[in-house]
């Protein structure tokens, strides 16, 4: 059977990963389990996308356009010159954004578009940070590139190491995936590490694609944004591209809404590409994510569940396992010493469901940067998530 040999390339499932790990164990609590394994978000979508979704159940029989509805990419561009302080030209909905089957298929798909066959006579790199978010692997690997990951530990910030990249790879390199807030160490690049990573891109002539899905659960300060730093490099857009979702902002992971902006080029590029094999946003979808870009009044509710939330596991955990709390996103990033065991402990011991921090990263060994960690999203409501960190208090203090 005749298989395209890249896709041994990909990283293996973590979840998949975990299903092995735990098989044949059974807990021997009689608690309830409590999975906070998956980062899906639990609260409430909406009413206000609910509605219009139902009201809208006559166009479902039409194609949607490839590209989103004028209205949503209006929404969109307008969204982003309010949340990072753009001026109104600055992205235009026809020539700088362009609407997404939710972020992950974009992600994955820009592999397609900005990985060329060979760069500087060389195989091409993709750069990712380590953890990282597994779309990034697929997007370098499908296209025959050598994904290089960058550490990014508690020495470096939870962010990669801008100053520690060796020139022979930044000359190979076409595609940069940078998140921030970081998935799931929950770090911010502040305007500064932007600006260093956009004149990289632009020196070293790659595409930098910064994962902001997370901009919007943060603890205590707006984390800023690549086109902000854009903005302060002089508004050029050359070699960006940002990419939005409403899975984590409006809690509507299943509309599978999202854009990417950023350089026009790079836009009209994908434009081309989606127009062959980009999945289509339905239109009741998108006319309800039109609305939940333009309001803001679900947003801070949203934020402050997640805010409580961490309140709950600071109380409970204290200074146990390297807890801090982060700047954006809703995970903690636990050091409990050896990932995988306290997966299989927490779950033998207590029903409670936890990702070991080395399935979101490469490297074996001492050498893996997640080895020591476990990933807990913090998703649930509030009684769960103080069930949960007495649980794992319980079994690992």
């Amino acid at each position: 059977m005749p298989i395209n040999s890249r896709l041994a390339r990909l990283a293996d499932n973590p979840f998949a990963r975990l299903t092995e790990l735990l098989a044949g164990t059974v807990p021997v609590s009689n608690e309830p389990p409590i999975l906070m394994s998956v980062g899906e978000p639990q609260h409430a979508t909406p009413a206000l996308a609910l509605r219009i979704i139902a009201e809208n159940a006559a166009l479902w029989n039409r194609y949607p356009p490839y590209f989103g509805t004028p209205e949503y990419r209006a929404a969109g561009a307008a969204w982003l010159a309010r949340r990072y302080r753009l001026p109104p030209d600055m992205i235009t909905p026809d020539r700088h954004l362009l609407a997404l089957n939710g972020t992950k298929e974009g992600l994955f798909q820009l592999g397609l578009l900005a990985v060329p066959e060979a760069k500087a006579g060389k195989p091409p790199v993709v750069l990712l940070p380590n953890p990282y978010y597994l779309v990034y692997v697929g997007g370098g690997a499908v296209v025959g590139a050598e994904s290089v990951a960058l550490d990014a530990t508690a020495e470096t910030g939870f962010l990669p190491d801008l100053d520690a990249i060796r020139p022979e790879t930044l000359e190979r390199t076409a595609l940069f995936y940078l998140c921030s807030p970081a998935n799931p160490q929950g770090a911010v690049a502040d305007l500064a590490y932007l600006k260093k990573a956009i004149k990289l891109a632009r020196d070293w002539d790659f595409v930098l694609a910064v994962d902001e899905c997370y901009c919007e659960i943060y603890d205590r300060e707006a984390p800023p944004g690549a086109l902000e730093a854009c903005l302060a490099l002089g508004g050029d857009l050359r070699n960006v591209l940002v990419f939005h979702s409403l899975s984590k902002r409006s809690n509507a992971a299943g509309m599978r809404c999202g854009f990417v902006a950023g350089d026009p080029d790079l836009i009209a590029a994908f434009q081309q590409l989606r127009s062959y094999g980009g999945p289509q946003v339905p239109l009741p979808l998108q006319l309800a994510a039109t609305a939940l870009w333009d309001d803001e009044a679900h947003v801070e509710p949203n934020r402050a569940l997640y805010r409580r939330k961490f309140d709950i596991a600071e109380a409970k955990l204290g200074g146990r396992f390297g807890f801090y709390r982060p700047a954006g996103g809703f995970f903690l990033w636990l050091d409990v010493g050896d990932g995988e065991e306290a997966a299989r402990r927490l779950w033998r011991e207590a029903a409670l469901r936890v990702l070991p921090g080395a399935y979101t990263a490469r490297g074996s060994g001492s050498a893996n940067p997640g080895r020591r960690y476990i990933r807990v999203p913090l998703v649930h409501d509030e009684a769960t998530v103080a069930a949960g960190m007495e649980r794992l208090l319980r079994v690992l203090a």
